[in-house]
């Protein structure tokens, strides 16, 4: 094993789920009243949105597809709020941030593994652009240069639970499924990797079991665990790193 795939809302970003949710529509509604849209017909376009690109054959990126199913509710000139709603990621939405609760434990985590020559991978759900994502590693306390591979709409054709989304990840970084693990909180977004045969790991923090699935069956535990975990792992075979480094 050589790659660590992270998921970032409630793993590396501890947060309640929920909270998060509802903070962020407060203020994308908001957005919306000031662009005169209805802000609850804006809202049920964004989980349109949303759902089209959790269904996404891979025809499309999730950007294109998203913004596809917004324009069907909202007419042809929909594009031409598209950098407004990437002001709104770079200043409004900053707001969303009282509601996280950040840990240093996140830093540790990918100090550690870098010191022992893994790759990294910020393995979130890319239903988001590239810009909402830098806010919430920043909000992690981390850096967008902490990772190998940042996972958002504008490049995947995919999204999770989709094993899709995982094997495009392994695709972008030349990888093989037995080189990776993936670490997450959500049993069914995240340990569906282990179905490409992917090792994982559960957090049990901020859990997300929406089928009450059996967890037995997975290497899981708490974030302090999580750092216990990952201080036993191996160094990276030397051979795999030079390999990297030629290529």
């Amino acid at each position: 094993m050589n790659t660590v795939l992270f998921d970032l809302d409630g793993t590396l970003l501890p947060m309640d789920q929920d909270e998060f949710v509802k903070a962020y529509f407060k203020e994308l509604a908001a957005k919306g009243i000031s662009l005169d849209y209805e802000p609850k017909k804006m809202v049920q376009a964004v989980l349109d949105g949303f759902e089209a690109m959790v269904r996404n054959d891979g025809t499309a990126t999730n950007e294109e597809l998203f913004w596809e199913t917004f324009k069907e509710d909202f007419g042809s000139d929909v594009h031409s709020h598209v950098s407004e709603f990437e002001r709104f990621y770079a200043n409004e939405y900053r707001r969303v941030k009282n509601v996280v609760h950040p840990t240093p434990l996140a830093g540790q985590y990918i100090k550690i593994l870098r010191s022992k020559g893994y790759r990294i991978i910020l393995a979130t759900n890319p239903v988001f652009p590239r810009v909402a994502i830098l806010e919430r590693i920043r909000w992690a306390g981390m850096d967008p240069g902490d990772f190998d591979l940042i996972t958002t709409y504008e490049d995947f054709h995919f999204a999770k639970p989709n094993l899709a989304y995982y094997q495009e990840i392994i695709d972008k970084m030349g990888r093989e499924p037995q080189d990776c693990i993936m670490i997450g909180n959500d049993v069914q977004e995240d340990m569906c990797a282990a179905s490409l045969g992917m090792d994982t790991f559960l957090v049990t923090d901020d859990l997300i079991n929406t089928t009450g699935e059996d967890i037995s069956c997975y290497t899981r535990g708490d974030r302090t665990a999580l750092l216990d975990f990952i201080n036993e792992l191996p160094v990276v075979d030397q051979n795999f790193k030079e390999l990297t480094q030629e290529a």
